[in-house]
């Protein structure tokens, strides 16, 4: 099914964030694609920050998706539309928390994140049926983020 953004995505900065400066509107596998655009604001403004500020950045920007996402899905009247993908933004970015350098832990890092955030292994399918509004968009891509997390610092140091 093609994904089709609406024009206030493009008008309301609320929306256009929560699309992820634009990324969502891609007509097809927005959610990859928002993962994509995360991708760059990693690599400049994220991997090199200390574990501390990293993790700060980590909670104000789960805050702050909370309240685009839902306002967004509320302003669409459709909730956790494909275009929204301010939650993948948040969710690769848990993923790469203290992560260790270098291409091959960053396209690791996406192919983990996409495969948690897709297949939505218990209890992010749990999450993503049971809990709604803002907190429900946010909440099953942190938790893909933490497991993708977990794996990936698992592969840094034992494999």
């Amino acid at each position: 099914m093609a994904n089709s953004a609406p024009a206030s995505v493009w008008r309301n900065p609320i929306h256009f964030l929560a699309f992820g400066l634009g990324s969502g509107a891609a007509p097809k596998a927005p959610g990859t694609f928002g993962t994509l655009a995360a991708v760059p604001l990693f690599i400049w403004f994220l991997q090199d920050l200390a574990t501390v500020e990293y993790f700060a950045v980590l909670v104000i920007t789960s805050l702050v998706g909370i309240y685009l996402c839902g306002k967004t899905s509320r302003d669409l009247g459709v909730h956790d539309h494909a275009g929204i993908v301010w939650d993948e933004f948040v969710g690769f970015w848990i993923t790469m928390w203290m992560a260790p350098a270098g291409w091959l832990y960053l396209v690791l890092g996406f192919i983990l994140f996409r495969l948690f955030d897709i297949l939505k292994p218990w209890p992010i399918s749990w999450v993503d049926k049971k809990v709604h509004g803002g907190f429900g968009i946010m909440l099953d891509d942190i938790l893909a983020g933490v497991m993708s997390f977990v794996v990936l610092q698992a592969i840094a140091h034992f494999v």
